[in-house]
């Protein structure tokens, strides 16, 4: 109803989860930073604890840890963990694809089951992981089976990691002195908070943006009550300004005051409704106003001249201007994409020829697979993120972009404060972040070039070539000397220089060196193209 009066595509506040409008505020990459890292210990540290209010993202962040879990991970999802300890069991068996045919309704026969594949996995170096949402519905009894699921391990392992996510009414539950043998188990614990007002605004400029806005239609105002009746609560959030939005068309508004947003949070938060002892003749004169109303509201008349904009609304929204003055790179970056064809072996051959790589020592068809190691000594890796941090990483990657049901593969060549520059197919041409950002859904592929011999992990204890050259690169990273002589070895100032390294970029900082972490250490050195920082 209001996508062409305020120039979007799709409805920008649609409380069905879609990853393509995912905002992860600080508190959102920390909880699934926790997440991570809690399964990344190997399921030997007992249960992951999350916890947040209603509305606060607790299942789109399961959403994103499912897509970004190790490859050798299987997963057990429990959507409605309202049922019986039985019945949990055998609800674990079937999400893990095990025959538990003549054994249903045998509390025994499940576990055994369950151990069964659990250790027959752990021979074949896979995790599993169990993850409940809506934990707080589980019963005592239930939650006391979850616990004994702890106790399948091995002498140094446990073979099940389990991670609760529900309500706050969860740690309540886990507090009870009967339950304490199983909050005793809890080795990480994280509680999601609301947004706060400048998140807020990030989180509305962000799916506005996807959804193909070129304009803002909220003051600054408008923005302060979209907070405050929200609280920072996303669901709500999207509640609100939807319901805004559908009142600002109503009534030609081109910008959205704070009024309509007193008004929309009214209508849309309404509480319970109380029935009262209304007389038949009070109906009948409130139905007449009513008709009055509409006839009035309904009479052709001229459209209301656009709310007027306070100066500081207008200063706040510079980005709005821009993406008003230059309106050509929104359509030349959709037409693009939409004749582009679906194969994405000319952005590999275009990203191949940036590294020099010849044909016979890296086949275009290989390097569309990205396999962990592309050549000897170059490295490949599919990841997950936003331009702010393809820019630490800079090197030259490969996006997947999307308009509509057309898809197209492009190289993003360089990176300004305003535009980005990219190539698909042949042609090479720029356009602003924020028309990438509406395209591009988050996932890239990256190559570079490292020994060959660091083609692994290293954690804390080892030691050899590979944790010679990493001594060197962190002393080059960090910007520091050292007057280190001798074969290295991953000690303890070693991890914490990796976990300074890892934070910087955005990374989870475990102290683990993988490929995330090699490439961090290889973005401010090394030979290879270079993302371009300006666009002239």
């Amino acid at each position: 109803m209001y996508l062409d009066f305020y120039g979007l595509k799709e409805p920008p506040f649609s409380i069905t989860p879609d990853p393509r409008f995912v905002f992860l505020s600080d508190r959102h990459r920390d909880a699934l930073a926790h997440l991570l890292y809690g399964i990344g210990q190997g399921g030997s540290g007992g249960f992951v604890q999350l916890t947040g209010e209603v509305g606060t993202g607790k299942t789109t962040l399961c959403r994103l840890l499912l897509e970004q879990l190790p490859e050798k991970t299987r997963v057990a999802l429990v959507l409605n963990p309202r049922i019986s300890p039985l019945e949990l069991l055998e609800t674990i068996c079937e999400e893990l694809k095990l025959d538990i045919d003549g054994r249903q309704g045998s509390l025994k026969g499940m576990v055994d089951t369950l151990n069964t594949y659990l250790l027959d996995a752990y021979a074949q170096g896979l995790r599993v992981v169990l993850i409940i949402d809506e934990a707080q519905n589980l019963s005592d009894e239930a939650l006391e089976q979850v616990r004994l699921l702890t106790n399948l391990e091995t002498p140094t392992q446990k073979l099940l990691q389990i991670i609760l996510l529900g309500q706050p009414e969860l740690r309540e539950m886990l507090a009870k002195p009967e339950l304490r043998q199983l909050a005793q188990r809890i080795t990480a614990r994280y509680h999601l908070t609301p947004l706060n007002a400048d998140e807020t605004e990030a989180y509305v400029r962000h799916r506005l943006a996807v959804a193909g806005s070129q304009r803002f239609p909220f003051t600054k105002l408008a923005l302060r009550k979209i907070h405050q009746h929200s609280g920072g609560v996303p669901r709500l959030i999207n509640v609100i300004t939807d319901r805004a939005l559908v009142a600002g068309y109503a009534q030609d508004l081109q910008q959205i005051g704070e009024r309509v947003i007193d008004q929309a949070a009214a209508e849309a938060l309404a509480g319970p409704v109380r029935k009262l002892d209304v007389p038949r003749s009070v109906w009948a004169l409130a139905a007449a106003v009513v008709l009055a109303l509409a006839t009035w509201w309904l009479w052709p008349r001229e459209p209301a001249p656009p709310e007027p904009v306070a100066e500081a609304a207008s200063a706040s929204n510079d980005e709005q201007g821009n993406g008003q003055a230059k309106p050509a790179p929104v359509e030349a970056l959709s037409e693009r994409i939409l004749n582009a064809g679906p194969s994405g072996l000319t952005a590999w051959t275009r990203l191949l020829s940036l590294w020099t790589l010849r044909a016979e020592e890296a086949d275009v068809r290989t390097a569309a697979r990205c396999p962990s190691v592309l050549a000897p000594g170059v490295f490949c890796l599919r990841s997950r993120g936003n331009l702010s941090k393809l820019e630490t990483l800079r090197r030259p990657v490969i996006l997947r972009l999307s308009e509509g049901q057309r898809s197209a593969w492009a190289v993003l060549l360089g990176v300004d404060d305003e535009r980005v520059r990219l190539a698909i197919g042949g042609d090479t041409f720029d356009t602003s972040w924020r028309e990438l950002e509406r395209a591009w859904l988050g996932d890239f592929y990256v190559i570079w070039r490292a020994p060959a011999f660091m083609g692994g992990t290293f954690r804390r204890g080892d030691s050899g070539a590979a944790v010679d050259w990493l001594r060197h690169e962190l002393v080059d990273a960090m910007d520091e000397s050292s007057d280190a002589v001798g074969p290295a070895f991953y000690d303890g100032d070693m991890e914490a220089a990796v976990r300074s390294l890892q934070a910087a970029h955005g990374l989870i900082p475990d102290g683990i060196v993988g490929p995330e972490t090699l490439l961090a250490l290889t973005a401010r050195g090394g030979d290879g193209p270079r993302l371009r920082r300006k666009l002239d």
